[in-house]
């Protein structure tokens, strides 16, 4: 799968893996943008999916290199392969599968906020083994200090939140966007 591999990065120590399986490189950070964006590179085994979940400080925009993903995102449920686009607003409940191929995505977060979250939680891939595992509580622990809200584990999409309280998303008020 020589398709589904990060190409070299230009600076040392931009390279991590969450778990064996999934790569991200760091392409822009947000102290290169001062806070503007930040632009990350991801290859995803196939059917790798996120919690469910929603940031409260950047938007999240993917474009697919190759293999494809699927994004449940608000009500829309997309198919997204190779060479195309998709963007999730601030406060917007989604979560992300890769396809039977796997995928390999760029993405960029707006204002930077992402790339922090593979820095801070990830494991750098120059001391990463084939037996790195996942730090969950680390990633969870990052995620709620950078503003990310997790509404529920992998497997859950938007059409599953509880919507008895009038379809609130929760830590939004009403009237934010």
């Amino acid at each position: 799968m020589s398709q589904l591999t990060n190409p070299r990065s230009t600076a040392p120590g931009r390279d991590y893996v969450l778990g064996g399986d999934a790569k991200v490189t760091i392409l822009t950070t947000a102290a290169e943008t001062e806070g503007r964006h930040d632009f990350t590179d991801t290859v995803q085994p196939a059917g790798a999916r996120t919690p469910l979940h929603l940031h409260t400080r950047y938007d999240e925009r993917f474009w697919v290199v190759s293999g494809s993903l699927i994004v449940w995102s608000g009500p829309d449920t997309v198919t997204l392969r190779s060479g195309d686009y998709y963007a999730v607003p601030m406060h917007v409940p989604h979560a992300i599968e890769s396809g039977p191929e796997g995928a390999r995505a760029l993405q960029i977060s707006s204002p930077a906020g992402f790339a922090e979250l593979i820095a801070r939680s990830g494991t750098p891939a120059q001391i990463a083994t084939p037996d790195t595992e996942f730090d969950a509580d680390l990633f969870m622990a990052v995620s709620a200090e950078l503003g990310d809200v997790i509404l529920g584990p992998p497997g859950t999409i938007p059409a599953d939140l509880d919507r008895s309280d009038g379809g609130r998303v929760p830590g939004r008020s009403r009237g934010s966007r």
